[in-house]
């Protein structure tokens, strides 16, 4: 699963611990996200693409694996 969290933490110009306090994570769990070296709940995917504004499917994507 391909993800945009990096582009949209630039975009509000906050950092993974910010993202991470936002959504009661830890900074680690942002970054393995981000890493694509754990892919996040549905829940937790809902709050991330809620921070950003955004939809699901405009943060998150499939990729051909999935």
């Amino acid at each position: 699963m391909k993800n945009r969290i990096r582009i949209e933490r630039a975009i509000l110009d906050i950092t993974q611990a910010d993202l991470a306090e936002r959504i009661n994570v830890s900074r680690q769990t942002i970054n393995a996200i981000e890493s694509n070296k754990y892919v996040p709940s549905t829940v937790l995917a809902l709050k991330i693409a809620r921070i950003f504004g955004k939809s699901v499917e405009e943060v998150f994507e499939l990729d051909e694996n999935d």
